[in-house]
């Protein structure tokens, strides 16, 4: 299961999802969805969201086999 910690980087940025979604280019309702852990974003697109928080990719998803 991916899960990632969207939240706690926002917070630390001070940025809505629409603010997050406006700088990696998708809707806010994407952003809320892979918070949610309802959508699992491309390679492509957690590359890019981490990038937007300067951090590594496995900084923000993080991959456990169990649920």
């Amino acid at each position: 299961m991916l899960k990632n910690r969207l939240v706690v980087y926002r917070a630390e940025k001070g940025w809505t999802q629409q603010k997050l979604a406006d700088r990696v280019n998708v809707s806010r309702q994407t952003i809320a969805n892979i918070e949610r852990n309802k959508y699992t974003p491309s390679v492509t697109l957690a590359f890019k969201i981490a990038y937007a928080f300067n951090v590594k990719i496995t900084d923000v998803f993080l991959y456990s086999e169990e649920e």
